[in-house]
């Protein structure tokens, strides 16, 4: 209990660090959030947990896989926002269409040969 209790208190400093630092450098902060870091520790308590190099290699390749239908978000919001759209809806619409092409992505993946 005390080790996810560390893992949450971890991932959640490292989001409000992101967040305090966005207030006065939100290009530094985002350089921040976009580093793999999330996946790293992630792939550090997994491989703690559980030293297997094959599941280790497919949760890695995975992990490629689904930033890829993640990123178009991270177009659509800023795009909304310009166009006089609302935070709540840009993020909302940024949301939809990223669960859309994760379930794109798990449909036709397979099909392509990517292991997801």
């Amino acid at each position: 209990m005390l080790q996810l209790a560390a893992k949450a208190l971890l991932s959640g400093a490292l989001i409000v660090a992101i967040a305090e630092i966005g207030k006065r450098l939100p290009t530094f902060a985002a350089l921040i959030a976009s580093l793999p870091l999330v996946s790293v520790l992630g792939m550090i308590l997994l491989w703690n947990t559980r030293p297997d190099p094959e599941n280790m290699a497919v949760h890695a390749e995975a992990t490629f896989w689904y930033v890829l239908p993640s990123l178009p978000m991270f177009l659509l919001l800023p795009w909304m926002l310009r166009q006089g759209y609302g935070f709540w809806l840009a993020l909302l619409a940024g949301c939809a269409l990223t669960i859309a092409l994760y379930l794109l992505m798990t449909h036709f993946g397979p099909r392509l040969g990517i292991r997801v």
